[in-house]
């Protein structure tokens, strides 16, 4: 008799065949941030999974984040951390510090990378003049070098990825003055999977997905479509800091992204069980025509 673990495994596999064919050569975009950066574990199995992905036939490309490890730094110069609306105040010092730091996270993502066997290339969204932006003010507030982006050129990312690389790529953008900013990553990643058309945005953070009227982990929404993320704003059951990062989704999606995943980082292999399995573990948001698979099941 076959041992039970080894045709659970044989289940497993057979449950992403479908999803494997589905996606094979599609490009995914993965906004890498949170307690899953820090943690080395948590890391090392995020980039286990992405590497997967890529080896079954995905065209993964990150772009990360980096806050906390900015947080820390600041702290370690003597710096002070400010936020206006969820958004770092940045100043010529603080904006020094933070394109050093997030080349450091970059650089360090590389070699992981590397390290199992998948060729990657590190990018700002500078090289190649990848993401154009101009200073953001947000209620008319003056919060330094921070920038939204106003034009994306994704040659050399479609370079990379037509040489075999696995792109990770940091916010920072520059304008047409040579002027560098700091952009959220968020929507940094949010512009890139719409100028590329990608099949998948995935953002990794620190929560579960979208919660229902209940708001407990529990309540965490499988599948919305646009309409239904409006309304659940529009009832404040989606609020805080979730309505930029919904909002950040909606734009995407009504720019071309097919479907796009909100999941919590910190569970070990989130992305794979997210995508992979008929019942996910986040909250995915698509098109209004979009096909669901969780809720019929």
């Amino acid at each position: 008799m076959v041992n039970q673990k080894y045709l659970d495994k044989a289940e497993i596999l057979v449950e992403a065949l479908p999803y494997i064919q589905r996606f094979n050569r599609k490009i995914i975009v993965i906004k890498y941030g949170g307690s899953a950066m820090l943690d080395v574990e948590l890391q090392k199995n995020v980039i286990e999974d992405v590497v997967l992905l890529k080896l079954v036939g995905f065209k993964p490309i990150i772009v990360h984040g980096g806050g906390k490890e900015i947080n820390k730094w600041l702290d370690k110069v003597g710096m002070e951390s400010r936020f206006e609306n969820g958004l770092r105040v940045t100043d010529a010092g603080t904006m020094e510090l933070v394109e050093m730091v997030l080349g450091k996270v970059n650089q360090d993502l590389v070699t992981l990378v590397q390290s199992m066997g998948i060729k990657a290339a590190g990018i700002s969204g500078k090289d190649g003049g990848l993401l154009t932006a101009e200073k953001k003010t947000p209620g008319g507030k003056d919060i330094g070098f921070v920038g939204e982006v106003t034009g994306v050129d994704t040659k050399i990312i479609r370079d990379l990825l037509r040489n075999d690389f696995l792109p990770i790529i940091f916010p920072i953008g520059m304008d047409n003055r040579g002027q560098t900013y700091n952009i959220n990553a968020d929507e940094a990643a949010g512009v890139i999977a719409s100028s590329l058309e990608a099949e998948k945005l995935v953002y990794l953070s620190d929560v579960e997905g979208v919660r229902g009227e209940g708001q407990t982990a529990d309540d965490v929404i499988s599948e919305l479509n646009v309409t239904e993320a409006r309304e659940l704003i529009r009832q404040g059951i989606i609020n805080g800091g979730m309505i930029p990062k919904i909002d950040n989704c909606i734009e995407a999606i009504e720019s071309g992204v097919s479907r796009i995943h909100i999941m919590d980082g910190r569970i070990p292999h989130s992305l794979l069980l997210e995508i992979f399995t008929d019942k996910g573990i986040g909250t995915a948001i698509l098109q209004e025509s979009g096909e669901k698979y969780y809720n019929e099941q």
